[in-house]
């Protein structure tokens, strides 16, 4: 028997969680799926991105799919998984997309799909819908389009015209991990692909010789995604194959998808089963190498085998190991170093540059700038302020750990 519209969009929003390429945060959990009613404040449906200027955009996240012809160990939707199946016509999404941004539910869409058919004939259905959005029904809502990297470059260049960002999933952090747990999938084709869209995205940015104009093409950029987990990968390969993609094909964002083995796989993974902190500490990780001038060797080199600390932030796991660069004068260190210095962000940072200039600095200016004093008093001298041997604590770290919690025994 067909499944309804309704039906199919509450398996397709909740098979679209798996691509991590935009987060919703900020809620509590609920989902009506036990209870009756409708939605869920996470997992599905309406996902919110981020806009460059710092605006928060609601998408719908669905998928066009979740039939596909690969069988990726690490993935849900793959083809020997036992998983409930649906699929829309590009006309329903499109229909879908248009009455939920005439609700005033969404801003977007974010589309990605399983691979049907074909990777050219998957990839043809999701341009048309992002093209007849824009062509035919004047769509000016943000678009997200998850390119297939096997897909003729002609296609993945038309979504360009018609998506704000495009993403490639690089899969998994080694060629080795790709080649036993997809090997469908070749790193060759999607490093190829990904290349092709830097240098399109690049050409396109160059303006015009007759109107010195620039054209629009994927104007925000493109990203991709990376299972951790699943390949036994440690956190130190993992950023730095994020750190040779950034710089290769100039990515706004590596995004990180903490891999959970699936029950009814047929084939053997390693046993990891990575916490979810494990994807946060990545993410912070990732932030230090791409924002505040850390190497990814530093931000590693703390621990045995490539791995993050779990229990405590990597600035400031960073900063316990290299108690010598510390206390900081924040009246007198310069811009790096203060970057470093655990609970300063770049705004923090901003502010004591600006702020230093007319004045000598004290706990309460920077109190006044929202960072925790706490967590930088161990690290920093001001205006009446030495932290004289609190740097020098044996128990220093003990301080920062969380406190033990008593797990619920139900």
């Amino acid at each position: 028997m067909k499944k309804s519209l309704k039906e199919r969009l509450a398996i397709l929003s909740d098979a679209a969680k798996y691509d991590a390429s935009c987060a919703s945060s900020g809620t509590v959990r609920r989902d009506s799926s036990a209870s009756g009613g409708l939605g869920s404040t996470e997992g599905s449906g309406i996902c919110h991105a981020y806009a460059p200027d710092g605006r928060c955009i609601s998408l719908l996240k669905i998928l066009l799919t979740n039939f596909c012809i690969y069988d990726c160990v690490y993935c849900i939707n793959r083809s020997s998984s036992n998983v409930e199946r649906a699929r829309f016509t590009p006309e329903e999404v499109i229909w879908l997309t248009l009455e939920f941004y005439r609700r005033n539910y969404i801003e977007g869409l974010f589309l990605s799909s399983g691979i049907i058919r074909s990777s050219d004939h998957t990839m043809e259905e999701m341009v048309r819908i992002a093209r007849e959005l824009r062509t035919i029904h004047n769509f000016r809502g943000y678009i997200h389009l998850k390119s297939i990297p096997e897909a003729s470059a002609h296609l993945i260049e038309e979504a360009g015209l018609y998506a704000d960002r495009l993403s490639i999933n690089i899969e998994l952090p080694t060629d080795a991990g790709i080649g036993k747990f997809a090997p469908e999938k070749q790193p060759a084709n999607i490093r190829r692909s990904m290349g092709n869209l830097r240098l399109k995205i690049e050409e396109m940015a160059e303006p015009t010789l007759q109107t010195k104009r620039r054209r629009k093409f994927a104007p925000a950029g493109q990203s991709t995604q990376m299972i951790v987990g699943a390949d036994g990968a440690c956190d130190a390969t993992i950023l730095g194959t994020s750190a040779r993609l950034y710089g290769s094909y100039g990515l706004k964002r590596v995004y990180y998808s903490a891999f959970s083995p699936i029950p009814d796989s047929s084939k053997k993974l390693p046993l990891i089963k990575p916490p979810l902190m494990r994807e946060h500490r990545l993410y912070q990780a990732d932030w230090l190498y791409r924002f505040y001038g850390f190497d990814i060797e530093e931000i590693t080199s703390g621990r045995d085998g490539g791995m993050l600390d779990l229990d405590l932030d990597p600035k400031l796991a960073w900063a316990l190991s290299h108690r010598d660069r510390f206390p900081v004068d924040v009246n007198r260190a310069d811009r790096e170093m203060l970057l470093r210095v655990p609970g300063f962000g770049t705004k923090a940072v901003n502010g004591i540059l600006s702020s230093r200039r007319f004045q000598k600095l004290r706990l309460d200016d920077l109190k006044r700038l929202n960072v925790s004093l706490r967590k930088i008093q161990p690290f920093v001298i001001c205006d009446g302020w030495t932290p004289h041997r609190l740097v020098d604590r044996s128990d220093l770290r003990a301080m920062f750990q969380p406190k033990p919690e008593q797990l619920s025994l139900l």
